[in-house]
């Protein structure tokens, strides 16, 4: 059963790494809606660190973590992500997600279906839909229609030459490359505006690099160029749509901590009106789902239907 949310809603933090540290732990420390429960790690001495300088308690034991709070947000790989967000959701507690929530259509599934099965709030965190200056954008372009065309590509720079970047060490995002880890971003952006995905082609480019090619609901098409090993000069993230009303760049966005601030509150409306968010579990399932399909339409370099 889930649990109800107080005046103060009590959050939990599952992981330890650079973008817990820089991003999830300061967002519910400095937030004042909701009071920052603890944290839990894989290294129970990196917990302890962060839990000491957000100015709350480290937790040897998840369980103990969950019992502690009404909600958890998870900054984990995501295959290491999923099934402690099932295990966080049994407990009654609503889950704040990454993207990806998991790297195979099992591992979203099972999230998604624990998280209605208790009945628990649910939200991915994807950026741009929770950064102010993008997620305004998204919903003025939704409203607005017309759209025959979008375009994007994310070139991040993480494995490129002379890259410093502590995110570059993070095993997962080596094995699954910008398709896994940028993806998400630019489907987050081209599904509500053009529709879902129902067809997809794609093939694979320098490195990690993958070229799609998307069809949607709406009838509508989509490129995307994604990859984490771009060179540092090229290194861009840019999306593009075109339609009757001329064409619409998102706009720039600063920052991932404020954007963070704004999808734990989307998390706490959800639970208490139970209304289901936007960018919930099922909405993570989808997007593992279409990306999925990518990997496999690259490795066989045809095209494949997304439905």
């Amino acid at each position: 059963m889930a649990k109800h949310l107080g005046a103060k809603p009590r959050i939990g933090l599952l992981g330890t790494g650079p973008w817990a540290g820089r991003t999830h732990a300061p967002a519910l420390a400095g937030h004042p809606g909701v009071e920052l429960s603890g944290v839990w790690g894989r290294r129970p001495e990196a917990a302890a660190e962060l839990a000491a300088a957000s100015g709350t308690r480290a937790y040897d034991d998840v369980d103990a973590l969950f019992a502690a709070s009404d909600a958890v947000a998870l900054a984990l790989p995501p295959d290491v992500q999923a099934p402690l967000a099932v295990r966080a959701a049994e407990a009654g507690c609503h889950v704040l997600l990454d993207k990806p929530v998991a790297t195979t259509v099992a591992g979203a599934r099972e999230v998604a279906g624990a998280v209605e099965a208790a009945g628990v709030a649910s939200v991915v965190f994807c950026t741009l839909r929770f950064a102010e200056p993008t997620a305004r954008w998204i919903e003025e372009q939704t409203a607005t229609g017309g759209w025959f065309l979008g375009e994007a590509h994310w070139l991040g720079s993480l494995y490129g030459a002379g890259s410093s970047s502590e995110y570059a060490a993070s095993p997962w995002r080596r094995e699954k490359g910008g398709l896994w880890d940028v993806g998400p971003h630019v489907l987050s952006v081209f599904l509500p505006v053009l529709g879902d995905v129902t067809a997809i082609t794609a093939v694979p480019g320098p490195g990690d690099t993958h070229h799609l090619v998307l069809r949607h609901t709406s009838g509508a098409s989509s490129t995307a160029t994604l990859t984490l090993g771009a060179p540092a000069a090229a290194a861009e993230a840019a999306l593009t749509l075109y339609g009757t009303g001329g064409r619409a760049e998102l706009p720039r966005w600063d920052g991932a901590v404020g954007a963070f601030g704004a999808a734990v509150d989307a998390l706490v409306t959800a639970a208490r009106t139970g209304e289901p968010d936007a960018c919930d579990a099922r909405f993570g399932l989808r997007l593992t789902e279409i990306l999925t399909t990518a990997e496999a339409a690259a490795q066989e370099g045809r095209a494949v239907s997304a439905g």
